[in-house]
């Protein structure tokens, strides 16, 4: 039997993580493929980081497409499929430090101070002791909605960039910290750069952050028995609640939207959610547990909660808001 042939993006990221999937199957053939995303970042929806990678599915130059997660559009084209996930890598975002905050540690000292973030062992989460109007750098507009809404005093500066570029950027002296996905780091042997882990409960992560999700051709059910046996039932299933949510409310990349789905015990997941406007004025959060065996009706749920609370009103501005600063 023919070698698998796995197609993804070229970053350094992209290729660690599709080197991933390769090694859990046993050894595949890596193709890279660039998108629209990779030769001009500066607009569109979520799909210019896939449309390449899916026109090789189809055309059947690839057999299997490894994306971030978080990367992949809500909807799919009928003749691909979402296969699910191999198991996640950790979901927070985290705080990486200028050299001289770095140095003094990123705090002023060890106490909680309720929400502004939190490390993984409790105590000072870099996030408060951080200077006044101190210039933080993300490619987010849901972090930089989650930040301004800790700390109203905060700079928030925009930046693009594969992870490498951005930490430079952090190097040159420019910004006073930055924000990433933790996964990222693992994933690129990069945790030492890490300063502070921020709380997932406050800043929940974008739907899918930290998952890997392996899309194929419907019809292929050589590949689909190849990738089921390194699927992994709990993060497939968190990944699908996410999605779930996020289609419910017609959000898009341009929307500050936070989705995090967690096995809870007892058959049960638990999702989290958190909308809100860039600016940090507004926002909504939400959570709810529901059954793991439809994961899609606990996004459901979660959404028409969120809705009837107003966060689709809060969308839409923020998507007015958006529009605005980008032209």
């Amino acid at each position: 039997m023919s070698r698998l042939r796995i197609g993804t993006r070229g970053s350094a990221l992209a290729l660690a993580q599709t080197q991933l999937v390769s090694d859990l199957l046993g050894g595949c053939d890596i193709v890279t493929v660039t998108t629209t995303g990779d030769r001009d970042a500066s607009g569109g929806d979520k799909s210019r980081w896939v449309d390449t990678i899916e026109d090789a599915l189809l055309a059947g130059t690839i057999d299997l497409a490894v994306h971030s997660a978080k990367d992949l559009p809500g909807e799919l084209l009928d003749e691909l499929t979402l296969l699910g996930a191999p198991p996640r890598a950790a979901v927070e975002d985290v705080l990486c430090f200028a050299a001289d905050l770095a140095a003094d540690g990123g705090k002023d000292d060890d106490t909680d101070r309720g929400g502004a973030g939190g490390n993984s062992g409790g105590g000072s989460t870099g996030l408060e002791g951080l200077p006044e109007g101190a210039r933080i750098g993300t490619s987010s507009i849901r972090r930089a909605a989650q930040l301004r809404a800790a700390r109203a005093d905060l700079e928030v500066i925009a930046m693009g960039g594969n992870v490498d570029t951005r930490l430079r950027t952090l190097a040159q002296g420019e910004l006073d910290a930055i924000v990433l996905a933790r996964a990222g780091l693992q994933r690129l042997d990069r945790e030492e750069e890490i300063g502070a882990v921020l709380d997932p409960a406050r800043f929940v992560s974008a739907p899918g952050q930290g998952a890997l999700a392996l899309e194929a051709r419907a019809a292929d059910a050589r590949v689909h028995e190849a990738v089921a046996t390194i699927l992994d039932a709990d993060s497939s299933a968190c990944l699908q609640a996410e999605r779930a949510l996020a289609s419910a409310l017609d959000a898009s990349c341009h929307t500050p939207l936070g989705a995090y789905a967690a096995p809870a015990g007892c058959g049960c997941l638990g999702l989290r959610a958190w909308v809100g406007l860039p600016d940090g004025s507004a926002w909504l959060a939400d959570e709810l547990l529901g059954g793991f065996y439809d994961p899609t009706a606990l996004g459901a749920r979660v959404a028409e909660r969120m809705t009837a609370a107003g966060a689709r009103e809060l969308l839409e501005q923020a998507q007015e808001m958006a529009a605005v600063a980008g032209a």
